[in-house]
């Protein structure tokens, strides 16, 4: 056996096992997927992908087990966060195996047949995923980007105006809630004016919960630490691994780009936070005697 051949069947081997991987990982999802269309397409691809494990099996003359890790994560980020972000990534980081296929001698003359249906199974895919969740993607932008552009003004100026970091969590609590509940308001009388066939309450809910949840994650560190300036320091980082976190989300479920979006909706919330901290640095120094 010679050295390409050695080579040739290490290459293959982990076509096999990444075939296989996947196999099991759309086959999870065909069964908790909902409606008939997709849990089909799933099965049909699922199918596709143990016959390709069968092809490279005629070459490596072995069984090859799947990849257990990626079997449990990429269905437990489908559950969690949607079909379609738990696909899209799992596909993303497919793509570089898939390119290799190029590579491989014409002596596999059944690579061409696989190529065409894994180009296939991402024309299929772009059909199934229209979950419900991404149609609500705006609901959830627009609690989010008002949730940390507002409450990040609002912590940087409480943050010089008031000394007791209890109060200052206590304080945006309340203003945050009122918020979220505006929000929430605003959001079912937008989208029951929009065309579209999203549901309202469910758009208001999706944008109520999004701004509370941030506003719960932003409040956290002044009710832990008793530094004002550490549990603001905290509470932009938080704000940064949100913006980062949902940024990367949308990214790669809509296929959008991710620096931009994210510099643009940081640069926003710290510009905010940066106005409201010198309007609070301007109130302490007015009133010293009352904001204590």
């Amino acid at each position: 056996m010679n050295k390409g051949r050695v080579f040739d069947e290490r290459v293959v081997a982990v076509f096999q096992k990444n075939e296989i991987t996947e196999h099991h990982i759309y086959k999870n999802l065909s069964g908790r997927v909902s409606g008939v269309k997709n849990r089909r397409i799933l099965s049909q691809i699922a199918d596709d992908e143990m016959r390709h494990y069968n092809v490279w099996k005629n070459y490596t003359r072995k069984d090859i087990s799947p990849d257990r890790f990626k079997v449990w994560f990429y269905t437990l980020v489908s559950m969690v966060f949607g079909f379609t972000f738990g696909i899209k990534l799992m596909e993303n980081g497919e793509k570089r195996t898939h390119d290799l296929y190029s590579r491989i001698p014409g002596s596999f003359k059944e690579i061409n047949g696989i190529v065409r249906d894994e180009e296939e199974h991402e024309q299929a895919l772009l059909m199934l995923l229209d979950e419900d969740r991404m149609k609500y993607t705006g609901s959830i932008v627009l609690g989010l980007n008002d949730a940390l552009v507002e409450l990040m003004g609002v912590l940087a100026g409480l943050t010089f105006a008031l000394h007791n970091t209890t109060v200052v969590a206590l304080t945006a609590s309340i203003t945050g809630i009122a918020a979220a509940l505006s929000m929430a308001a605003s959001g079912y009388l937008s989208t029951k004016t929009e065309p579209g066939g999203k549901n309202p309450f469910v758009a208001s809910l999706y944008t109520g919960i999004a701004y509370i949840i941030t506003v719960l994650a932003l409040i956290a560190p002044y009710l832990i630490f008793e530094d004002r300036y550490i549990c603001l320091g905290l509470s932009f980082f938080i704000a940064i691994c949100i913006i980062g976190f949902f940024n990367y989300y949308i990214s790669v479920a809509r296929d959008l780009p991710f620096k931009s979006r994210f510099l643009e909706m940081t640069g926003l919330s710290f510009t905010v936070a940066a106005l409201s901290f010198l309007a609070g640095y301007v109130i302490h120094f007015v009133f010293p005697d009352i904001l204590m």
